[in-house]
């Protein structure tokens, strides 16, 4: 199932099962209840045309968000870093969530904005201590995500990566999730990004280094996840902080994060 929070004209945001271009209403007041409910209730008989629509971010306020780091081989390599030899962790915050369509906002405290295209992994139940084995059955899905980082303020505030990837508008995220029965393998993805009608970065999720099981299991020794919780999983080459002549997200500009089974996050980019 591909779930959806949406809205039509001044309404307020609803979950749905979209269905190629109709949105099935669900009875559920949030993304978060329905994948607390554990279940997949029959959409109801009405349908809202996409068309009609607007999409949200599937989760606008997870308890948590949290990163992966040089996750990808040649990420690695393109970076300068040493392979990791443990996941390299770090959080963002739920202010950096937007929907598809919404802009990314640059603010005059940073002047190399960088896209990076991400597998984002959703919790759907709570996961202490779980083994790699048993760590998927413990995912509801996956979408796409942006981990937007400030890389100027990355590299001049002594190393550290949580201010500079939680600005504002810094973690796009949609345009929905699909559930597992949709993604068999999440270690067989291609992931894309686009700027401008150009493609930047093309991989597959088979070059992470730590894998989705992986993560989930290393997170939850010591971090409880809970149902909504984000992961977002490390991007693949051709980030522009890496480019020769490096390149850097701009007003004007419209960034697109495609995953295999996922659909298509694009979002605009403004000035503050």
């Amino acid at each position: 199932m591909k779930l959806v929070m949406y809205s039509v004209g001044d309404g307020a945001p609803e979950v749905g099962a979209l269905e190629g271009e109709e949105i099935r209403p669900l009875a559920h007041e949030s993304m978060l209840d329905f994948i607390e409910y554990g279940g997949s209730p029959e959409p109801g008989e009405d349908v809202v045309p996409l068309s009609e629509a607007r999409l949200h971010a599937p989760i606008p306020n997870p308890e948590k968000i949290v990163a992966i780091g040089l996750n990808y081989v040649d990420h690695a390599e393109e970076t300068g870093a040493p392979i990791p030899e443990k996941p390299v962790v770090f959080t963002k915050y739920p202010n950096t969530i937007v929907g598809p369509g919404e802009a990314i906002r640059i603010p005059p405290i940073t002047e190399q904005v960088d896209y990076e295209a991400e597998l984002a992994v959703v919790i759907g139940k709570t996961a202490r201590n779980v083994s790699e084995s048993e760590a998927l059955d413990h995912v509801f899905g996956y979408a796409n995500a942006n981990d937007v980082s400030s890389r100027d303020l990355q590299f001049s505030e002594g190393g550290q990566w949580t201010r500079s990837k939680s600005i504002d508008t810094f973690m796009p995220f949609g345009p929905f999730i699909a559930t597992t029965d949709e993604v068999p393998d999440p270690q067989n993805l291609s992931i894309r990004a686009v700027l401008n009608g150009e493609t930047v970065q093309d991989g597959m999720t088979a070059r992470m280094i730590f894998s989705v099981a992986e993560i989930v299991a290393f997170l939850s020794t010591g971090m409880t996840l809970v149902p909504g919780d984000v992961i977002i999983t490390g991007t693949p080459p051709g980030v522009g902080m890496a480019r020769d002549p490096q390149l850097w997200m701009k007003p004007g500009d419209e960034v697109t994060i495609e995953i295999e089974n996922l659909g298509a996050l694009t979002n605009p980019v403004e000035a503050e």
